[in-house]
This record gives structure tokens, C-alpha cells and sequence, in this order.
């Protein structure tokens, strides 16, 4: 809205505009106009300018995609995917770029942006959901005008060669378990659980009771926990794709070690009463039915690991590649690991998994030779 008045012989206008940062009224004003006229025809254009809280040309890139995920994404799009935009931005674009102006990210910069992340080894898929968010962003900025081309056009993503997976030899498991029940029974459940079922730890973590069948021996993967909720976020919240989302049969010894862990929990609820969280059901958590925390998860898996003499540290997540090669190994289809892990494609399986096992290469050298010498 502008107002104009005249200050002796010239004019001046006074522009107020919501600050879309603080929410709060801000107010710019110029004089030295001769007419009336000439002054509205320049309010018009500082209007424009303002408009959405930002001034032509002096965009700078990091506030401009801080407000672009609160206007944009927060509340807009599900919580998962606003904390991962978050992160993307947080930790690689606005560390980059944060010091520029919006206008002057050009597409060689963004190009060689982008090779430096695959270079600093991060892989495509995690560099494909870096520039779809900055991609995003500036989609937004050419629509409302700030900028007139999106510089994320056309960029060329290449395809990283995998890294050797980290996961642990068959022969290892045992012996880890073991360790892991004697730091707990509820340890050892989780990260038995883990290996049995190639589930990622926040997919086991959210894992309820309601989604246990107990006469087809399956369980049903729907929600994933979120380890570190944010204020009003909640606790379960979506799997990582909609393929995570998938139903996957058990072995008898686990369903059977489950139902003993049913009873038990079942003893603390009683004794407990009020003071265990009911509401969450959850099947693997502490005894008062509170989630586990993955530092405490994490801080399990590798002190076990000293403890069996392992020579390097692993992640948790190695525990999902360690059940794939396990499968494998025991001459699981592709198609078979891609369904039961979650998989978008059956691509993404083949790309990680087709060549992580002496065992799959010996196997298949052995069938060629038998069949070799059936021809012979």
C-alpha cells in the first residue's frame, strides 16, 4: 500500500509491505519526484519489487531458500521431507552458495556444484535428492519472478561406481549376537531382528505389534521412527519411499523368540501400569515401553563388535546389506531381495548387491562347469 505527499516543491512516497521473514509491517520511502504522477509511477515499481518480502536483485541465496522452506514446504509437504529438504540445504547448498545472490548462480557453477559432491563421494541417488531441492527452489523463484532462469537446468549427474558394501561375514554373526544378548536380551532381539529381516533400524524401531501376523509369520513395514522429533513432529512417521511400505514373511525361530518377548513385555505392562507407554505399542523398546535411543543402539552394535575382535567399525545399516548377502547366498532371486528390502527399482539392487559375494561367483562358476561337462 503507498501514500504520497508533498514536501515543498517535490513529492514523496511511502511503501508499506509485510516483512514475509518476521511477519511484521515494514516501510520504504523515497522523495524527489516533481509530480504526483511520477511518484505513484514509482511506488508502483517499488511495490513490485517488495512484493513477497523480497527486493529485485538483492535476493541472497541462503535467505531466500530459508523462506522458501518455510513458505513452501513446512506444513505443505510431509515432516520427513521438510527436515530432509532442511538437511540438503543446511549442509551442502547453503555452505556453497550462501554468500551469493540468488541471480548469480549460473548453470557452470551449479554444474561443478554438483561434481563436488559426487566427488566428496557422496552417491547419485543422495546427489539426485540434493539438486531436486535446490532444483525446487529456484522453480519457485523464476514463478514469483525473482530470478529469470533456473540455473539447475539440464545438469548432468553422473553415475558413481559402488563403493565395497560394509557388511558382516556370515561366519561373524553368531558370535555378535551373542555378545549383544549378553549386553541385553532386547539388543540382541533388535539387531537378530535386523538380520533376519534386512529391516533399516528406524523401520524396526516403529515396528508395533499390530504388525505382527502371527499365523502367516509376517510382519507389516508402514511407519519408520523418528529418533530426534522436532517440536509438534510426531514420533512414526513414514518409511523412507513408498515402496518401504511392504509386508515380508518371518522364520519360525523369530517368530517364536517374538512371542516370548510378547509375554515378557506383557509382565512389565502390569507392573508398570500407568507408568509404561501404552500408546505406542512398540514391539522393541525399553522396559517401560519407551523408544530406544539410536545412541544407545549404535554405542550396542559397536562396543559388541570390538568384543568379538572385529577389525574395522560398521554401521548399523550394514546389517540390511549383510541379510541381502545372506539371501544371496542361499540363491535368492534379485526380484525376491528388491521386494523384501524395499527397493524402488529392481536396478538399484542389482547395482549393489550383484557382485558382493565370493560365495554367489563361486556358486555360478560351479554351475558353468557342471553344465560345461554335461556337453562335453
Amino acid at each position: 500500500m503507498a501514500s504520497f505527499r508533498k514536501m515543498g516543491d517535490v513529492w514523496q512516497y511511502r511503501v508499506r509491505y509485510k516483512d514475509i521473514y518476521s511477519e511484521e509491517w515494514k516501510e520504504v520511502s523515497k522523495s524527489g519526484y516533481k509530480t504526483k504522477k511520477e511518484a505513484q509511477i514509482a511506488a508502483r515499481e517499488r511495490e513490485i519489487e517488495v512484493m513477497n518480502g523480497f527486493e529485485q536483485g538483492e535476493i541472497n541465496f541462503a535467505i531466500y531458500m530459508n523462506a522458501w522452506l518455510n513458505q513452501y514446504v513446512k506444513d505443505k509437504l510431509k515432516p520427513n521431507t521438510f527436515k530432509s529438504y532442511r538437511i540438503s540445504l543446511k549442509n551442502h547448498a547453503i555452505p556453497y552458495f550462501g554468500n551469493m545472490e540468488l541471480k548469480d548462480v549460473k548453470p557452470m557453477m551449479y554444474q561443478k556444484f554438483i561434481d563436488s559432491k559426487l566427488e566428496e563421494g557422496l552417491s547419485t541417488e543422495t546427489t539426485r535428492r540434493i539438486h531436486n531441492v535446490i532444483y525446487q527452489a529456484y522453480k519457485r523463484a523464476v514463478l514469483n519472478g525473482y530470478v529469470q532462469k533456473n540455473p539447475c537446468e539440464n545438469v548432468s549427474i553422473k553415475r558413481r561406481e559402488v563403493k565395497k558394501l560394509k557388511f558382516l561375514e556370515p561366519k561373524l554373526i553368531p558370535p555378535l549376537l551373542k555378545a549383544l544378548y549378553k549386553r541385553g536380551q532386547i539388543y540382541g532381539l533388535f539387531f537378530k531382528l535386523l538380520f533376519d529381516t534386512g529391516l533399516r533400524k528406524g523401520e524396526a524401531a516403529a515396528l508395533q505389534w499390530s504388525d505382527i501376523n502371527w499365523k502367516d509369520s509376517t510382519i507389516t513395514i508402514e511407519n519408520s521412527l523418528n529418533f530426534q522429533p522436532e517440536e509438534d513432529e510426531e514420533i512414526l512417521g513414514d518409511t523412507k519411499n513408498f515402496n518401504s511400505k511392504r509386508t515380508i514373511e518371518i522364520r519360525k525361530s523369530l517368530l517364536n523368540e517374538l512371542h516370548t518377548h510378547l509375554k515378557y513385555q506383557n509382565e512389565r505392562k502390569l507392573a508398570l501400569e500407568d507408568l509404561y507407554n501404552h500408546e505406542l505399542n512398540l514391539v522393541l523398546c525399553r522396559d517401560d515401553g519407551s523408544p530406544l535411543p539410536k545412541s544407545t543402539l549404535y554405542n550396542a552394535f559397536k562396543d559388541c563388535l570390538e568384543k568379538i575382535g572385529h577389525p574395522t567399525s560398521l554401521p548399523i545399516h550394514s546389517t540390511r546389506h549383510t541379510h541381502a548377502v545372506l539371501l544371496l547366498e542361499a540363491g535368492a532371486d534379485m526380484k525376491f531381495v528388491q521386494e523384501r528390502l524395499g527397493h524402488g527399482s529392481m536396478q538399484i539392487t542389482s547395482d549393489v548387491y550383484a557382485h558382493v559375494s565370493k560365495k554367489m561367483t563361486a556358486r555360478s562358476i560351479e554351475k558353468f562347469d557342471q553344465y560345461m561337462k554335461g556337453i562335453e
